[in-house]
């Protein structure tokens, strides 16, 4: 099959590998589309060490195969691959906590993952849902990380409430995944990026009021278009300037929550205001991914168009365009999503 291989640090080549191959439990899949994720790019510009030559978490396609034990599925079936995998044996499965499972089943990072033909998915009855004929398989992939990460942070875990202000900072995927998600909800939306046409789309998404950061203090801004500071605010890039303007964003009682992961200049790591945030009682909440109990609501709501994840999808392209995303990436020049729908070259 053909794939996107990465060699090393800002170094991919598209090739012919081996096909994947499965276990009884297991279920191969033809990839229909692969969303291409900042988490990817990450990976590629050296932040986070690259686990699998063949990476990617967010896509969807057709049952190709079945072990002999899996029960749920069968070839032709329509399906997508949440990316928290699990095992079902540690104590955060058997709590429901799927997307916690200690054995981290992530595609692309425990087995190779969707920038390839065909994908082989371990414990396929716990590891794949299945789609409606209603749901493309492009916006079945937007919905990859971005979106069902959004989804469980916005409406799980800062349980963002109708009539609320959120502002967030950062309006690629993940973050226009946060605005559409939170508008669906009823709370007022403020958006906040450097580049202009993800601004656009952020309004599109459902944003009543955007700001670029580059012309004018964010902060500020919020707080006056809040009479004060935002109920809830979303860092969706992951940097020190950005998670840091979410939290100064915040009224008092506010909530912080971080769904961007660091890049290599803060290692993990960001100085927060504790003294201000434990006096104005601000919260800090994280989020990562999604439990499996939770994708039936989520599919639910884009099945009835209620959400719709794929009017963030700005272009379709093949795995050898791939890198030069990343490159834009780099630069913040890209806008909403891409996904990969032609593995051919």
């Amino acid at each position: 099959m053909k794939a996107l291989v990465f060699e090393g640090v800002k170094k991919t080549v598209v090739k012919n590998v081996p096909d994947p191959t499965i276990d009884y439990d297991g279920i191969i899949i033809k990839n229909m589309a692969n969303g291409v994720c900042r988490s990817d790019w990450h990976m590629w510009a050296g932040d986070q060490a690259i686990p699998q030559p063949i990476i990617g978490h967010e896509f969807a396609g057709i049952v190709e195969e079945v072990g002999s034990n899996v029960k749920n599925f069968k070839k032709g079936d329509r399906v997508i691959v949440p990316f928290s995998g699990s095992d079902g044996t540690c104590p955060h499965c058997l709590k429901g906590e799927t997307h916690l499972c200690d054995s981290f089943l992530v595609p692309g990072v425990a087995y190779e993952g969707g920038y390839g033909e065909y994908v082989g998915i371990p414990q396929g009855d716990r590891n794949v849902v299945h789609i409606s004929d209603s749901i493309s398989f492009r916006d079945a992939a937007a919905m990859g990380c971005r979106f069902m990460t959004s989804y469980h942070g916005v409406i799980d875990r800062a349980q963002v409430l109708p009539g609320e202000n959120v502002v967030v900072y950062g309006c690629g995927g993940v973050g226009l995944s946060a605005v559409h998600i939170a508008s669906s909800m009823g709370a007022r939306v403020i958006g906040v990026d450097i580049n202009d046409a993800n601004l656009k789309l952020a309004k599109e998404m459902g944003a009543s009021d955007i700001i670029n950061s580059k012309n004018i203090d964010p902060v500020e801004a919020v707080k006056e278009l809040t009479d004060g500071g935002a109920d809830v605010s979303v860092d969706a890039l992951g940097i020190a300037q950005t998670c840091l303007s979410g939290i100064n964003s915040l009224k008092k009682g506010g909530r912080h929550l971080q769904i961007g992961v660091t890049t290599k200049k803060e290692a993990g790591f960001i100085s927060v205001p504790v003294d201000e945030m434990v006096m104005a009682e601000k919260s800090f909440i994280t989020t990562l991914g999604m439990p499996a109990h939770r994708f039936s609501s989520m599919l639910s709501m884009v099945g009835q168009g209620k959400l719709n994840p794929g009017n963030m999808v700005t272009g379709e392209i093949a795995l050898s365009e791939v890198e030069g995303i990343f490159h834009d990436m780099s630069n913040f020049k890209t806008t909403g999503t891409y996904v990969v729908t032609d593995f051919t070259n």
